[in-house]
């Protein structure tokens, strides 16, 4: 009972986080805000809502475990699952943006921000304040960097509807609803298959539920491959990593200091790092085809056979 409860809970967070998206971008259009501030406010927000709604809520509850797992785990599916996904599947991929000239530091500064809070054990509620200011750099570097580099990102059939103010905030109010209720529904029944099972709330968050929050990058990426932008899909995976420690992590911490066992999980951290690092190795030498892919999917194979066998 409690992985259906889990499943649909997770299906709820994820669905409730799309209406937030679509509605807000809705509301953005309709104020004539650029398609740049539409565009840095889905990549630093949108996708990252399930992520930051489960950590919340596991913190909440004092489930420390749960919390710090599901970004590690997130970071991880983000980068070698959802582009390995889309560099195994687009034909060609050609960015006009410089991504390791202008974007590498993003890949690699909040990892080491991270790295360097945990040493002591505990993200404390400054470190929390510390992770928020990260994010308020990223979206000043947005605004100051190339507006036609996040512009494919959006829906462009928003644009041609009507707005009607009632419709957009009963979806929004129904998308809140999904997303902390699903989150909430979430915690619990992987909390209790947890200790149905005899599983670590640890290995719940790190595997089932950021498995289950990064479905939403890999549904906008799949729909860039579609649209013929598949290049977007790494400024998004990078933007949504900078969101999931700098608010999904600050935010958490806020509400109480997060405890990480750097013993238990030295291995998943190894492996976060070794991914962001590979992220910046295919960025350098523009390996957008089926050899960076592959290079993904081994860091991902280590990984999910790591979290097997200490199931």
């Amino acid at each position: 009972m409690d992985i259906i409860v889990f499943i649909t809970a997770m299906a709820a967070l994820i669905y409730g986080a799309d209406f937030i998206i679509k509605e807000s971008e809705r509301i953005a259009l309709h104020y004539n805000i650029s398609h740049f501030v539409i565009g840095a406010t889905l990549v630093a927000f949108g996708t990252s809502l399930p992520e930051m709604a489960a950590s919340m809520m596991a913190s909440g509850q004092g489930k420390s475990d749960m919390a710090v797992a599901n970004v590690i785990g997130s970071v991880m599916f983000n980068i070698t699952l959802v582009l390995g996904v889309v560099f195994m599947i687009a034909k060609s991929m050609n960015p006009d943006r410089d991504l390791f000239a202008k974007d590498s530091a993003w890949i690699l500064f909040p990892v080491i921000v991270f790295m360097l809070m945990i040493q002591d054990g505990i993200i404390s509620r400054i470190d929390g304040l510390l992770f928020l200011s990260i994010m308020a750099a990223y979206l000043f570097f947005l605004f100051s960097s190339d507006k036609d580099a996040l512009e494919g990102e959006l829906d462009d059939d928003l644009e041609k509807e009507s707005f009607q103010w009632m419709r957009t905030a009963v979806l929004l109010g129904i998308g809140f609803i999904l997303t902390i209720g699903g989150a909430s529904f979430v915690i619990e029944s992987g909390s209790s298959i947890a200790r149905d099972f005899g599983i670590s709330e640890w290995i719940i968050g790190l595997f089932m539920i950021s498995l289950g929050t990064s479905l939403p990058e890999l549904v906008v990426s799949l729909v860039a491959i579609k649209k013929g932008n598949a290049d977007l899909s790494i400024g998004n995976i990078i933007g949504s990593n900078v969101a999931n420690f700098s608010m999904v992590l600050g935010g958490a911490s806020l509400l109480a200091p997060l405890s990480v066992d750097l013993q238990a999980s030295s291995y998943d951290i190894m492996i976060m790092i070794a991914a962001s690092l590979a992220l910046l190795l295919i960025l350098a030498n523009r390996l957008y085809n089926k050899a960076g892919a592959i290079f993904l999917f081994v860091l991902l194979a280590l990984f999910v056979q790591n979290s097997i066998t200490t199931l």
